[in-house]
């Protein structure tokens, strides 16, 4: 499977008038996804995906984690953060907040983004039904296919949509810097987590990084091109500040 050319994407992006640094990270992700997804087909990330988990166990015992005790837990809650039950409960305080706000659009946006990487997660899943390391014990249950990663896919897409959104109503860039990167770190964390409990691959991770990275950018994109009056009113708003 040949990932697609970068000239394709930039072209693509270049006649859609994206902002430049929009388009460098959606265009980053999709390169991401789309070697590692060509790499896992041939199985080139094999050895890597094998060094990086045996790296964190203790040599002479495997089921045990590299670190001090309180760092399982701390993995094992920041796990927690990409779950189902957590994106879902935090997509619907969301929601309910942009209701009460009337943001209808930013609703839609929300919803479709979450929605929308989850379903397309699950049809990955059944495409590759890559099964879960097998080389370290688990150490928190798991049951789905291993390729991509859902925690590290569907948390890039809620936590990086809702970052957006919330930034989009900032008019310091300091502030939507830091939204962003606080955002940026969430899903980083979430998906080393996952490595560390031994229930992916590293492969894994990377990819759901991409392609929830792509899915939150494009949203993020739709709902700009969606609304341009407000956006040029807010960025003059900003330029006065």
């Amino acid at each position: 499977m040949k990932p697609p050319s970068l000239q394709t994407i930039r072209s693509a992006v270049a006649r859609s008038g994206f902002q430049p640094l929009v388009a460098l990270f959606l265009i980053s992700a999709l390169i991401a996804f789309a070697l590692i997804v060509d790499e896992v087909f041939e199985g080139g990330t094999a050895a890597t995906d094998r060094a990086l988990l045996l790296a964190l166990r203790t040599p002479a015992d495997p089921a045990i984690p590299i670190g001090p005790p309180w760092l399982l837990q701390s993995a094992i809650d920041i796990s927690a953060l990409g779950g189902f039950t957590v994106i879902w409960l935090m997509t619907a305080a969301a929601s309910g907040f942009l209701i009460l706000a009337r943001r209808w659009r930013a609703l839609v946006i929300l919803v479709a983004a979450i929605g929308g990487a989850s379903v397309l997660n699950a049809l990955i899943k059944l495409s590759f039904h890559r099964t879960r390391p097998d080389i370290v014990p688990h150490l928190t249950q798991s049951w789905s296919a291993s390729f991509p990663s859902g925690h590290a896919m569907i948390s890039a897409a809620a936590y990086l949509t809702i970052a957006a959104i919330v930034a989009e109503t900032q008019t310091s860039k300091a502030v939507r810097l830091y939204l962003v990167s606080l955002a940026v770190l969430m899903t980083v964390a979430i998906g080393v987590s996952r490595i560390f409990l031994g229930v992916h691959w590293p492969s894994d991770i990377i990819a759901g990084w991409g392609a929830g990275a792509a899915f939150a950018l494009c949203f993020w994109i739709i709902a700009r091109k969606a609304a341009p009056e407000t956006r040029q009113a807010q960025e003059a708003l900003r330029d006065e500040n």
